[in-house]
């Protein structure tokens, strides 16, 4: 395989998954972001760990997707992460559960 082959391999593997991702995100309730994925999940729960003075970071995430194109299976029930670096956990806007403006129930 050439270098020019394998890059259209991996063009054509980001925009499957993003296609994936969109159609999936509305799923989901959260994003969380490691310094290695990206996942989207249901539940998470992130604990600051301390070990010999080494700081770190323990996430548990359930009912979750992960974004990596060389991962077959990106469906998974459970998730562990243990990382050193930052984690980014961000709740997802629902703007298809909000009331238009201006409406009420009645």
């Amino acid at each position: 395989m050439s270098a020019e082959d394998l890059e259209q391999y991996e063009t054509e593997m980001e925009l499957q998954l993003y296609r994936e991702y969109r159609d999936i995100v509305g799923q989901f309730a959260y994003v969380v972001e490691t310094e290695r994925r990206f996942y989207l999940c249901n539940a998470v729960d992130v604990q600051v760990r301390n070990s010999d003075g080494d700081m770190y970071f323990e996430v548990r995430m359930s009912d979750a997707w992960v974004w990596d194109m060389y991962r077959p299976a990106r469906f998974v029930k459970n998730v562990r992460v243990v990382t050193f670096k930052d984690v980014n956990v961000e709740e997802l806007d629902k703007p298809d559960l909000r009331l238009p403006e201006g409406e009420t129930f009645g």
